[in-house]
């Protein structure tokens, strides 16, 4: 056949789901450059790319049989540098032509071009096309070699043999699929060679799947396999999945959750799950995040943005009859909110003025002193800020500036900021609240982290503005003075 198309498979034990999508990527678009280069690719073809927990895949139309013959031109060394005195060929000519590939041929095959000391010789010569075998076999290696792995896993196979050999990668592989149209691609790696049949989803699957056309192969997955191939079909698919399932509620799923879950099911599938009201006593901020961080669920909230008390979770089953997934769930969850309710409740029994003596003993630089000797540089700088503004603008209260940079690293020593360091800030906006501190002293406490990168919201208060200003001026004026100026990498 001239062209057909081609699917490629590696069958894995379950992949590091953070890094799935990325190593989906760089699979088929690995391949897909090897395979142009090479020749071997119709310009019509298109790459379509798979990832799921237990396996990667590309999907490539118009893959031609055998890569037509090709004239190339390489420009090799001047004649002063490939010929002795003796007018033969040097080592480094040589090096050079066995590095393109062609370390036979002779001094006369080779074209002169120039005069004097800029002649230079040029390899000249028509390439035999590779066939798609001999192609796709570098371009898998390739692809395997360049997947963005930070740590290998090294096993033992006995590929057929009594003989054992040792194998690197990210997750042992244990099948491999290449087939071009209807043929299988006689292909090997990872210890494997390649054939036509796959495993489906670990507990759906109606057993071992046969690939009969390159064409069939996501469609196959799906029907008889329980496993939507796609990366990005499956998220959409758990995307509308949760939409639907959210009972009118606005379901909280930033983009990093929804690529983990997408990373960790072949086949989704949404439950609704509950917790007790009494758990919505704590700041819903730190429920969500346990629910997001801990669990990978997926949190809901009311129209005026209070979170409510039941969770989306995302299966890998489906089932007519989910209450053991789901009262599974429940009961995982449940610890979790405890924890956070314990956290919350224990760390209200100290003030955040009482906490901050403590600040003394917590390491801001080695050369820029204690949190707390931080804490009162912030508190002269707002100091100085409110003064000047309140010149111009005498509603500022300084007092509330001063008072909110004592206060607004206290939440660094509570165990709710210690279990979740993300909620720094927010933490200590509850907590000053909680100690009857002024309203505007306990935004600040937030506030003065902002903005946080470009294009993020402002400190809205006038005393986290004056605080958000004083905190950063100390940290450039200290970054300066010990001599660690920013640079445009860090």
């Amino acid at each position: 056949m001239s062209h057909a198309p081609l699917i490629i498979e590696l069958f894995t034990e379950e992949l590091p789901p953070k890094a799935l999508k990325k190593f989906g990527q760089s699979f088929s678009e690995n391949i897909e450059q090897s395979l142009n280069a090479q020749g071997l690719l119709d310009s019509s073809s298109v790459t379509t790319s798979y990832a799921t927990p237990r396996r990667l895949a590309v999907h490539l139309s118009d893959v031609l049989a055998k890569a037509p013959n090709r004239q190339v031109k390489e420009k090799l060394l001047p004649v002063a540098i490939a010929l002795d005195a003796d007018g033969k060929a040097t080592a480094p000519l040589l090096k050079k032509l066995a590095a393109l590939g062609h370390p036979d041929i002779s001094l006369d095959q080779l074209e002169k071009q120039g005069s004097d000391k800029a002649e230079t010789f040029y390899l000249n010569v028509e390439v035999t096309g590779q066939t798609l075998a001999a192609g796709l076999q570098v371009a898998l290696e390739q692809a395997i070699a360049k997947l963005p792995i930070p740590k290998l896993m090294r096993y033992q196979i006995a590929p057929g043999t009594a003989q054992v050999k040792d194998v690197e990668f990210v997750r042992p592989a244990h099948g491999l699929v290449a087939m071009h149209g209807t043929e299988i691609i006689n292909i090997e790696a990872l210890g494997l060679k390649a054939h036509n049949t796959t495993l489906g989803h670990r507990f759906l699957s109606k057993g071992t799947l046969t690939i009969k056309h390159a064409d069939d192969y996501a469609k196959t997955l799906e029907t008889s396999g329980k496993v939507i191939a796609s990366y990005n079909n499956r998220l959409e698919k758990i995307r509308e999945s949760l939409l639907k399932a959210s009972n009118g509620h606005s379901v909280l799923m930033p983009e990093s959750l929804l690529e983990e879950v997408c990373s960790l099911v072949e086949w989704p599938v949404v439950y609704t799950c509950e917790f007790e009201k009494e758990f919505l006593e704590v700041p819903q901020e730190c429920l969500i995040l346990t629910m997001q961080t801990n669990q990978k669920y997926f949190a809901m909230t009311d129209k005026n943005g209070k979170l409510v008390n039941q969770f989306l979770i995302v299966s890998n089953i489906e089932t007519s009859t989910p209450e053991a997934i789901i009262s599974g769930n429940e009961r995982v969850v449940r610890p979790r909110l405890a924890d956070a309710k314990f956290f919350y409740e224990q760390d209200r029994k100290k003030t955040l003025f009482e906490r901050t003596a403590l600040l003394s003993k917590v390491v801001y630089h080695n050369k820029l002193g204690t949190q707390l000797e931080r804490t009162e540089r912030v508190a002269k700088i707002a100091e100085v800020i409110g003064n000047e503004l309140k010149k111009h603008q005498n509603s500022i209260d300084v007092s509330l500036a001063v008072r909110a940079a004592q206060l607004a690293k206290a939440d660094l020593l509570t165990d709710m900021v210690g279990e979740f360091p993300e909620l720094q800030g927010i933490m200590g906006r509850y907590y000053a609240l909680n100690d009857k501190e002024h309203p505007d002293v306990a935004a600040a406490c937030m506030e003065h982290y902002a903005p946080r990168f470009a294009g993020d919201a402002l400190p809205v208060t006038d005393t986290g503005t004056i605080l958000a200003l004083a905190d950063k001026l100390e940290t450039l004026v200290g970054i300066w003075g010990i001599g660690l100026a920013p640079t445009g990498e860090k």
